[in-house]
């Protein structure tokens, strides 16, 4: 016989307690699928927006021009559109010149980077966080503006159409001084003392102890600088006017104009495709050490 008063008693709340940390649990956790999917679909959403212009572009220069502009995707693809491109503007010389300016540009910028870095980070002088706040005001002042006043100064020093009018109002970057003054402030002290102590000079300390901690910070620079230089328009455009010191910019904006090649899409695509390729195979190559640069030259105050 079953006793009343045993059925009677309630159930435990240690046996009820689980069941509630589990529903909790398996809620929290489809809460936080739901978030993933939703952010990795955005980001391919916006993937998809980047991509397929450039998936067009690469279809079109390998397709004949009777076929450019078909809904077909694989209608006998053949590379005669990047020859004949290559042979009907000089690519060549807007390669070399391109290469030219964007390592004369880095190479100056390091030398110049590294030398006003480190007088704001470790020299103590009468005014110096004035001259660094002039500094600052110069990011917020976009480079299109003294495009006027560049261009009048370098028509009286006589350097208009040559690649030194290009580099020139580059050598200096406020950006990339800033950057690199903040890399040099988060390193110890105790070191340039220690070296100091050995005798060692300012310009042995700057290349032996800062220049090679703040490796990660000179590639992020580098890679700023060189895709800006390489995608850069208006300026060469404005004090170039022969082939023999334009960029690929120019030259490509030219070769879109002209009457033989306006209308078709096979050789237009071919040449973007030409100017663009450079770039995105180099960050197919390396993008581990540029996501690794930028992820290790994080500013700190």
């Amino acid at each position: 016989m079953n006793n009343p008063l045993k059925m009677s008693l309630p159930l435990k709340p240690n046996t009820i307690r689980p069941a509630r940390k589990n529903r909790v649990l398996r809620s929290a956790s489809l809460k936080v699928r739901t978030l993933q999917m939703l952010w990795h679909g955005m980001g391919f959403a916006f993937a998809a927006l980047w991509i397929i212009p450039f998936v067009w572009v690469a279809r079109t220069a390998f397709l004949p021009k009777e076929s450019a502009i078909t809904s077909g995707w694989f209608q006998g693809w053949t590379f005669d559109n990047l020859i004949n491109v290559w042979h009907a503007a000089p690519f060549g010389q807007y390669f070399l010149n391109t290469l030219l300016v964007c390592g004369v540009v880095l190479a100056v910028q390091f030398v110049t980077l590294t030398m006003a870095a480190y007088a704001f980070a470790r020299v103590r002088f009468a005014g110096r966080d004035l001259i660094f706040l002039l500094f600052l005001v110069q990011i917020m002042v976009p480079p299109d503006i003294l495009i006027f006043s560049n261009y009048q100064v370098l028509n009286e020093m006589g350097l208009l159409d040559t690649k030194l009018a290009i580099m020139l109002p580059y050598f200096a970057s406020s950006f990339g001084i800033f950057l690199l003054r903040q890399s040099f402030k988060q390193l110890p002290y105790e070191l340039e003392e220690a070296a100091c102590v050995e005798g060692a000079s300012r310009l042995h300390i700057l290349s032996r102890i800062y220049v090679p901690l703040s490796r990660p910070v000179y590639v992020s620079f580098a890679i700023v600088s060189v895709s800006f230089h390489w995608n850069d328009f208006l300026w060469p455009l404005i004090v170039t006017n022969s082939d023999s010191n334009r960029l690929l910019t120019v030259g490509l904006a030219m070769f879109a104009k002209s009457t033989e090649s306006g209308a078709q899409w096979s050789d237009v695509s071919a040449a973007t495709l030409i100017v663009a390729a450079p770039l995105m195979v180099g960050f197919l190559l390396f993008q581990r050490q540029v996501i690794g640069s930028f992820m290790h030259s994080g500013i700190k105050g």
